[in-house]
């Protein structure tokens, strides 16, 4: 009898610690199932947003930055961490799609596609947007101080070559970027495969050296905004900050072309929390959501809606919403493969050291 009982006590026990078990299980499930991991470039969103979408929905978000699209695919790729949503840029978009890093968007889940203007909608590098959705874009042009050069000589990538700007210029530390205006200064696409015209855009390169002063990232802002150079090549957003900074600068798009360029927000194959991420995609594409955000970052907005909340002088500004006419000689990124962004690179590391 005795033997009995105990037998029925050591089954209880067993019950109720797998009971135990399974209740810590199912709470540490739904824990997860309420954090949301984003991994966005740095300082790309108003972190008041991230507070009210943690309120509003409930959720935890952790929070992570990347320096480069490159750098974001490398992490994804590797999956140690469960991302549910990142930012990447059309060329990288076209590339992880292909590397199967991405998942396919629900569209049923999205709500407020329609507030985005349809100019951003079924691009190339991502038709029907499969996989992306619009959140921001912009340009790539040259900022000027007019206390050290007239804005009249400042118009064209060809400008840049004028000998009164020696040890003058600021050059955006990217390879797409600095190969891309001196393709476009010889005519030829910034997306060239054609080794001659690589050549000669690096042969163009090479004379420009005595102009450029330093080569650098994000302290571009800083440098500009104190008055330490007189031009540099970088993009609007980041033109837009300068000029907050310092009544005498001004951005310039050449208008023989340049890079339009979009980030749009992905939900990579890491991720764990599918909800949560068709939750932010939403909360962003609100339109006072999406307004507060380009107020803060100084982007451009794909939303037509939050575009017409913006002020009238920051929604009419041509430099940071360029017309249509603008708009048709610019140039979008393509993946160009690993062989030719290879050769981008090399050519660009070569101009680099050459200017040293």
């Amino acid at each position: 009898m005795r033997k009995l009982q105990s037998f029925i006590i050591g089954v209880v026990a067993i019950i109720l610690l797998l009971t135990f078990v399974v209740v810590r299980l199912n709470h540490s499930s739904n824990a997860g199932s309420k954090v949301l991991n984003i991994y966005n470039w740095g300082d790309y969103i108003d972190p008041d947003l991230i507070k009210q979408f943690e309120k509003e929905y409930g959720y935890k978000v952790n929070y992570e930055t990347f320096d480069s699209n490159e750098a974001m695919e490398a992490k994804i790729k590797q999956g140690g961490t469960a991302y549910d949503i990142a930012i990447p840029s059309e060329y990288m978009i076209q590339k992880m799609k292909k590397e199967k890093l991405l998942l396919p968007l629900d569209h049923t889940k999205i709500h407020g596609l329609e507030n985005i203007d349809s100019r951003f909608l079924d691009l190339d590098f991502d038709k029907n947007n499969q996989y992306s959705i619009p959140y921001f874009w912009g340009t790539l042009g040259i900022v000027y101080n007019d206390k050290f050069v007239s804005g009249d000589k400042i118009k064209h990538w060809e400008d840049l070559w004028r000998p009164e700007l020696k040890n003058n210029i600021m050059l955006i530390d990217g390879a797409r970027e600095v190969m891309g205006l001196s393709l476009t200064t010889l005519g030829y696409s910034i997306n060239s495969k054609k080794m001659p015209q690589l050549n000669q855009a690096i042969n163009k390169l090479s004379s420009l050296t005595p102009n450029v002063k330093a080569i650098v990232a994000d302290e571009i802002k800083m440098y500009m905004a104190n008055e330490e150079s007189a031009v540099a090549v970088t993009f609007s957003g980041e033109a837009a900050d300068m000029m907050a900074e310092n009544k005498h600068l001004h951005y310039v798009i050449p208008p023989e072309g340049s890079n339009l360029w979009f980030d749009n927000i992905v939900i990579p194959k890491t991720s764990k929390n599918k909800t949560g991420a068709y939750d932010f995609i939403n909360f962003m594409l609100k339109p006072e959501n999406a307004k507060q955000n380009a107020e803060y970052i100084g982007y451009s907005t794909p939303n037509k809606k939050a575009l017409a909340m913006l002020p009238n002088s920051i929604s009419s500004d041509k430099q940071f919403y360029p017309d249509d006419e603008t708009i048709s000689h610019l140039e979008v990124y393509k993946d160009l493969g690993p062989k030719y962004l290879g050769i981008y690179n090399d050519l660009y590391l070569e101009f680099k050291m050459y200017r040293k």
